[in-house]
């Protein structure tokens, strides 16, 4: 249920008036909630302005801005500085304008009353729900500095693992298009050069040569138009799709049954399941809250319905293993090491083993996959280009026949 602001003001116990903005689901939640931390409700109205500021399109504020901030975080804490002691200072020395308001914010926010982990869920686009939720097990427990500092590790893993996989799939789309950009070129601009001159030499051009100049002339007239709007309407059709919950599903499934990347994005899927599973129980979140959030950060969507179905089992009293040997996403590797932890309770540590494990497979894959698609990329380049080259002086080879 969405959640609304409200703005308070209370008298505390000492009989002090103190003012402040609150969420919650309705204002008798609110109401009741400010009762529990002691106060005595002097007035309670909706905030309207903190609504419209709700609505955003996104933020500036990059991981690692947050990871720097939740190590610092904990340092200052077990240093002993007080919590809008130590917001008060990474506000001022962040290098994000976003980040230092947001955190400018959370100050504020904790002193009038609210938990740190309250004050974060105000701002979901900059604070993820692992990190909300391990502060709000951290506040709980008394181990603030140490889940901080377990976030701060999650986060830097996890950009390393994505890190890994973006560059397996970012150079074959990136020397693919470069191959796509020099091709264009040649058709428009060398090609045609190369075609006044064979209308000047006369004859019967030859066959590749003829394919080229036609292939030429289409993509400077109508038919490369409308080529290039097909291709742009596609791009835009698969956006949409792809933003919807079975279009997301079958892509996300499609990804994962491909050739060689899709054991990558697997292994990196399962990698990530275990390292955010693995931190979360050892921050002490329960199991259950621990696979929503899993569920909704896996990255697809094929996981995290499986995930789901794993939750939906151990609600009803089945162990972690036993659903999860029944899927077809988790390997029996990773179902036996969870089955294990569970039976000795290191479940934490036997998450993380295997997170480790699949991690340094995707490290071993995405470089054996790089040093094989250079040298493919390459030869395709060699092919295209010079094919298109050798076409092009196929014409010129018969004239120095004709003439010797």
């Amino acid at each position: 249920m969405a959640t609304i602001t409200f703005k308070y003001n209370v008298r505390d116990k000492t009989g002090k008036v103190v003012s402040g903005r609150l969420e919650g689901e309705s204002r008798e939640a609110v109401a009741t909630k400010l009762r529990q931390m002691g106060y005595i409700v002097l007035d309670l109205n909706e905030d309207r302005l903190a609504q419209l500021n709700k609505i955003q399109f996104g933020t500036s504020v990059k991981l690692k801005d947050v990871t720097i901030f939740a190590r610092q975080f904990a340092t200052m804490i077990n240093a002993g500085l007080s919590l809008t002691k130590c917001l008060s200072i990474l506000g001022a020395q962040s290098e994000s304008k976003e980040l230092r308001d947001i955190i400018s914010q959370l100050g504020k926010d904790v002193e009038s009353g609210q938990s740190l982990s309250e004050a974060m869920a105000r701002h979901p686009k900059v604070f993820p729900p692992i990190f909300i939720n391990m502060v709000r097990a951290g506040e709980t427990g008394g181990v603030l500095d140490e889940v901080l500092l377990r976030v701060a590790d999650h986060f830097e893993s996890d950009a390393a693992l994505k890190g890994r996989i973006k560059s397996a799939m970012t150079y074959p789309a990136v020397m693919s298009a470069m191959i796509g950009l020099i091709v264009v070129a040649m058709m428009i601009f060398v090609v045609p050069t190369f075609q006044k001159m064979f209308s000047d030499m006369g004859g019967e051009l030859p066959l590749p040569t003829q394919i080229l100049v036609a292939i030429s002339e289409g993509a400077r007239g109508w038919p490369g138009l409308i080529t290039l709007f097909v291709m742009v309407g596609i791009g835009i059709a698969y956006k949409l799709w792809v933003a919807t919950e079975s279009g997301r599903y079958i892509w996300d499934g499609f990804v994962l049954r491909a050739p060689v990347m899709g054991n990558i994005v697997r292994k990196g899927a399962v990698a990530r399941f275990c390292r955010t599973f693995g931190t979360l129980v050892s921050a002490g979140v329960p199991i259950l809250s621990a696979l929503d959030i899993v569920g909704d950060t896996a990255g697809n969507e094929v996981v995290a319905r499986e995930v789901a179905k794993v939750r939906a089992a151990i609600k009803e009293g089945e162990t972690i293993a036993k659903p999860m040997a029944e899927s077809k996403v988790f390997p029996s590797m990773v179902v036996q090491m969870i089955g294990v932890g569970e039976e000795t309770g290191a479940l934490d540590s036997m998450l993380n083993k295997v997170a480790d494990f699949y991690e340094e497979e995707v490290r071993v894959a995405v470089d054996s996959l790089t040093s094989v698609l250079e040298s493919l990329v390459m030869g395709i380049m060699g092919i295209v280009v010079g094919g298109i080259v050798i076409a092009l002086y196929m014409p010129m080879f018969q004239v120095i026949t004709l003439v010797k």
